[in-house]
């Protein structure tokens, strides 16, 4: 439950397989089903990804009010309008894992001059993705 007063805030993704992206953000990037509401034809209505206290949603592309206010990377030359960045305990476990899951390194992983550590990489279908430990709140 929020706190009154605060706020939370939950990325949320369109992709146009789903069900294929659910499996492999489980898979690469170490996320656990919450919740997932199949559509129809194979589609997903809603899904809730969790990783700690985390959580990102995520649904099937598709031709609605809301879905005609967003773009796939790749109909935009591969760009981004907002990325998310996901604090992890371990940032070279977690570039291993995401790396051999065949996500696509954008930046390498580095120590930041800002402390911490990280990368940033593209997930299955063009979605850019930054991890580190770097920890804004500590």
């Amino acid at each position: 439950m929020v706190e009154r007063g605060k706020i939370m805030m939950i990325p949320t993704m369109r992709y146009r397989n789903a069900p294929a992206a659910i499996e492999w953000l489980c898979r690469a990037f170490g996320f656990e089903k919450h919740l997932v509401v199949p559509g129809e034809n194979d589609t997903i209505a809603h899904a809730q990804l969790t990783s700690g206290k985390g959580m990102m949603m995520l649904g099937s592309v598709a031709a609605n009010a809301y879905g005609h206010l967003m773009k796939q990377p790749d109909e935009i030359g591969g760009c981004e309008t907002q990325a998310v960045y996901v604090v992890v305990p371990d940032a070279n476990a977690h570039y291993a894992r995401a790396k051999a899951a065949g996500a696509e390194i954008v930046f390498d992983i580095k120590d930041e001059d800002y402390g911490g550590r990280g990368y940033t990489c593209r997930d299955l279908e063009g979605r850019i993705w930054n991890f580190g430990t770097y920890d804004p709140w500590k």
